[in-house]
């Protein structure tokens, strides 16, 4: 009777996996966070995405067409023409370093709840209703042939550097801002954040992003 207590004991013991209660434990662990990882918003995520990986190297950046010249062809996906194309009719005649604002300006919009998560998407919220769009040259009738050639190339290199993340904090998170030739309604409600060349950059204080926290 024993002999048969003791067979059937080591047949039970050779069926059961080999967990501890450490893997156990683990286990449930990595549950609990893939059950709190789905239900984070997709704009979290993104960042978690990020977690572990080696930081992207930062090049310094001096703010001058020398600077830029000095820097390699930048090329892209659709988010980076779109940048680039957005400098380009917003910004070519500001300093580099007023480009450089107006590009952080779009990437806090897409870090922001408040606009559309993408460059692209941002950029072209709007699009399609005159004079009732987030970056005027979409909407104000106007031709956007690129007639500038080497004023394309630089604005490109800054769209490359900022889409990198090369960049410096220049305007602490605006999500907002006009000329100088100008004062809309709105910069009324918001905090003016910075003055870069002719423009000045305001933030919604509703809707701050990380760097501006």
């Amino acid at each position: 009777m024993r002999t048969f207590a003791f067979a059937a004991f080591l047949v039970a013991s050779l069926a059961m996996p080999d967990v501890t209660p450490a893997e156990t434990g683990f286990a449930r662990l990595f549950q609990r966070d893939q059950s709190a990882s789905a239900a984070a918003p997709k704009r979290r995520q993104r960042g978690f995405l990020f977690f572990g990986r080696k930081p992207a190297k930062v090049e310094p950046i001096t703010y001058t067409t020398a600077w830029l010249d000095s820097q390699p062809a930048a090329s892209g996906d659709a988010n980076f023409e779109c940048l680039a194309q957005t400098l380009y009719f917003e910004a070519r005649g500001e300093t580099v370093k007023g480009q450089f604002a107006v590009a952080e300006v779009v990437m806090n919009r897409v870090a922001s709840a408040q606009f559309p998560n993408s460059v692209c998407g941002v950029i072209k919220q709007g699009t399609g209703r005159r004079h009732q769009c987030q970056f005027s040259y979409t909407c104000d009738g106007r031709s956007e042939a690129i007639g500038e050639r080497q004023s394309y190339e630089r604005v490109a290199k800054v769209a490359r550097a900022v889409l990198d993340g090369n960049a410096q904090e220049l305007t602490e998170g605006a999500t907002y801002y006009h000329t100088t030739a100008v004062r809309p309604r709105w910069s009324r409600t918001f905090t003016n954040t910075a003055q870069i060349g002719v423009h000045l950059f305001y933030r919604d204080e509703r809707y701050r992003t990380a760097s501006s926290d």
